[in-house]
């Protein structure tokens, strides 16, 4: 009994991988859910969470979740055509100015958009500003035909040079949820998500996920996308 509870303690003490991450999916399990998945021409648009940007974790591969969600539509769809356009420091307005072109050329009909994550690092947002310049970027969007997709900002993406850092993340992420209600876009609500209390979330920059983090919400995001699906079949 003694050596089975040992053996048990020294299981779940071992650090998680992606085969062993409760929040992580396979990648053919995704697949699986986005079966009958209509998109062929999938972009990216915005900033470094779009990038995908993070530090490698020790037993996952080394991809953002961009990447990761392009892997599982081109299981569904081998003929899927990929184009992302985040540039990492990107406002909403450089977004839109410095990519909206390519997005457009590209004739996308899955399109993911900024979160604004960069907007509200400011001494002193302007709040009206920010939600008409979103606005102003889901108008482009949806100009485009594509379904358009966006995650909410993960509460343990912190400035600590701005007190009120919780209250300005809070804020965003409802101007987010009412923007894709309103355009009809996928929503990937990261925000109370389980993985924010991960010690290893972060990358040494203390802001951006790491790649474990970047598991999971690639896998947060192919869920609602399959949603989506099955809510159209």
């Amino acid at each position: 009994m003694v050596d089975r509870m040992l053996s048990f303690m020294t299981t779940i003490a071992q650090p998680l991988t992606e085969e062993t991450d409760p929040h992580v999916l396979a990648p053919t399990d995704l697949a699986a859910l986005l079966f009958g998945a209509p998109w062929r021409r999938y972009a990216v648009l915005g900033d470094s969470l779009s990038v995908g940007a993070g530090d490698p974790t020790p037993g996952y591969a080394n991809l953002g979740w961009p990447a990761r969600v392009e892997r599982v539509l081109r299981m569904v769809n081998p003929d899927l055509a990929y184009l992302n356009t985040a540039r990492v420091g990107a406002t909403t307005a450089q977004a839109l100015e410095g990519q909206g072109r390519r997005i457009l050329d590209f004739k996308p009909d899955l399109l993911h958009v900024n979160s604004g994550a960069n907007d509200i690092v400011r001494r002193s947002p302007d709040w009206e500003r920010i939600e008409a310049g979103l606005r102003e970027m889901y108008r482009f969007a949806a100009g485009t035909g594509a379904q358009l997709a966006v995650f909410t900002l993960g509460r343990a993406f912190v400035i600590p040079v701005f007190a009120d850092w919780t209250e300005r993340l809070t804020r965003l992420n409802d101007i987010t949820r009412k923007l894709a209600a309103e355009f009809d876009a996928v929503l990937a609500d990261s925000e109370d998500h389980p993985l924010n209390d991960r010690p290893n979330l972060l990358s040494e920059d203390k802001i951006h996920f790491s790649t474990s983090g970047q598991a999971i919400l690639s896998t947060i995001m192919v869920r609602e996308l399959a949603f989506r699906v099955e809510a159209a079949s």
